[in-house]
């Protein structure tokens, strides 16, 4: 056992336990709301801030999270399977699959409808540009 501020003895389990509530309300919470270059910053520090995490599977796939519709609930990084309609702030539209391998570091690739009926790469475009999305 150890004493923290304010003379509270705390078990080893209460201080992992403390460790994995300040990742999920604070650190988590924070990805959702942070700009890509803060987050980029953050990246840099990702394994003192969050322990062993992958930054791809931890801080980028949170930081889509402001889009539940981008991300698989129980896998990392983005969900390729729905094909997302993507509104800019610019007020652009995009339409397509998100490429998950090539979306990286706060960037969204999309896969849009070819005229041949295939798919072809649309231009990357930041997190930060995104003002909403939806499932099509």
């Amino acid at each position: 056992m150890s004493e923290l501020a304010g003379g509270r003895v705390v078990t080893f389990d209460e201080l992992a336990a403390s460790r994995r509530d300040w990742i999920q309300s604070v650190l988590r919470e924070w990805c959702r709301r942070a700009s890509v270059k803060e987050l980029r910053k953050a990246e840099l520090e990702w394994f003192d801030l969050a322990g062993r995490a992958d930054a791809g599977g931890t801080l980028w796939k949170w930081a889509w999270e402001r889009f539940p519709e981008a991300v698989h609930g129980e896998m990392p990084g983005l969900d390729e399977t729905y094909e997302l309609l993507v509104e800019l702030r610019d007020g652009r539209r995009l339409r397509g699959y998100p490429d998950a391998r090539q979306s990286i570091r706060g960037q969204l690739v999309l896969l849009g409808r070819a005229d041949d009926g295939g798919l072809r790469q649309l231009p990357a475009v930041q997190l930060d540009d995104v003002a909403g999305m939806c499932r099509c």
